[in-house]
């Protein structure tokens, strides 16, 4: 089920990519580019990550030979955390790919590549997983597995891990995007001022977690193991998005919009340097500024 639910939204970004690359991605930024890398970050098993890397690379070849520049070759580095399954995917690989493959382990909550290395990243349904369930109501959540309808302090809790995570990963990845480079970003999330308890993913959890805590009291399992179990998991609001963003200091947003389509998947951002430097926040200079643009 997740996994068509990501093809559905793969297949709705494909032309935000081609035009993201189309209006945004200039070759004349990288002269005498050899090779362009491309980071797929949650990159999971596949097959879903294979299609978004090979509609981007479509998109640039596309934009390389409008602007009668030498297409480039191409690597992609699949990246995931350290338990993924690298071999199955490496043994699903297309046989004819057009690009070299690579996988990079860790979390994308931290550095993973080498300072402006890298010309495109994409990730899909992979930022509202926090790094962490939020210390503070590991052992206070008793009942639930999850933070909705369990009282306004573990919701704030949850949200307050996403920020930091969210945060963090824009800094990483601010260092590690050439200027000029382009950023994807699709996740689920729900519309301003929208409860937490009318979003899709957020009413999965309350089932689940009800229908553990019935087979706790059947005996069928140990009641103290659901009261310790809670799922990492924060579905954030644009409003709250752009506030990270905005905390965070190194990026300005231009727009964020939602997927008509799939609108309980949304929203999805292409995010591009375009700069060394821009004023922002006051006058500040940050190293980079990345548009949200769609």
């Amino acid at each position: 089920m997740i996994l068509c639910m990501q093809r559905h939204v793969i297949d709705a970004t494909k032309l935000l990519i081609q035009k993201a690359v189309s209006e945004q991605l200039h070759p004349r930024n990288f002269p005498a580019l050899e090779t362009f890398y491309v980071a797929d970050l949650g990159c999971s098993v596949g097959p879903n990550t294979f299609i978004s890397v090979q509609n981007i690379i479509d998109a640039v070849k596309l934009k390389y030979q409008s602007t009668n520049d030498k297409i480039p070759e191409f690597q992609v580095l699949f990246n995931d955390h350290l338990l993924n399954d690298f071999n199955t995917l490496f043994k699903c690989l297309p046989l004819n790919r057009e690009y070299y493959a690579s996988g990079v382990p860790g979390s994308f909550y931290s550095h993973l590549f080498p300072r402006e290395s890298l010309h495109f990243v994409h990730t899909s349904f992979s930022l509202h997983w926090l790094s962490c369930v939020p210390k503070e109501i590991v052992s206070s959540n008793k009942g639930r597995i999850h933070h909705l309808g369990a009282g306004e302090e573990v919701t704030k809790a949850y949200s307050r891990q996403h920020a930091a995570d969210f945060a963090n990963f824009l800094q990483a990845r601010a260092r590690e995007v050439v200027p000029g480079g382009l950023m994807m970003i699709v996740l689920p999330s729900r519309p301003d001022g929208v409860s937490h308890s009318l979003h899709n993913l957020n009413i999965m959890f309350d089932i689940l977690g009800s229908s553990l805590m019935d087979l706790a009291k059947k005996g069928m399992i140990d009641e103290e193991k659901v009261d310790s179990f809670n799922i990492p998991i924060y579905v954030a609001s644009p409003r709250e998005l752009e506030a990270t963003i905005k905390q965070n200091g190194c990026f300005s947003i231009e727009k964020m919009e939602s997927l008509p389509e799939v609108s309980a998947y949304a929203p999805p951002c292409v995010l591009s340097h375009k700069s060394h430097y821009s004023r922002i926040d006051q006058g500040t200079l940050w190293r980079r500024s990345l548009r949200w643009i769609i």
